[in-house]
């Protein structure tokens, strides 16, 4: 599955057309987030992308989760959204 990793920075439109892309291509996509501000854009990414696939047809859902991940030799608990067709 495709991991898509959302810093506090990111655009949350840009994100939006590459969870769309890789929704259309393959059905499933995770997005992940660590801290507030990062896993904001992150939802506010999968709300924004849900809104181009909508008229499209294509229905999406949204399950979070903690995961561990590792970061410069620290392991770290981010988000993880896992969006996929309905």
């Amino acid at each position: 599955m495709d991991v898509l990793k959302v810093s506090s920075k990111s655009n949350p439109v840009s994100v939006a057309g590459a969870i769309a892309g890789i929704i259309r291509e393959k059905g499933k996509v995770e997005v992940q987030g660590i801290g507030a501000g990062a896993v904001n854009q992150a939802l506010k990414s999968v709300a924004v992308a849900r809104g181009y696939l909508t008229p499209g047809g294509i229905d999406i859902v949204c399950v979070p989760a903690f995961v561990s991940v590792e970061v410069n030799g620290e392991t770290k608990t981010a988000l993880k959204l896992t969006v996929e067709t309905r």
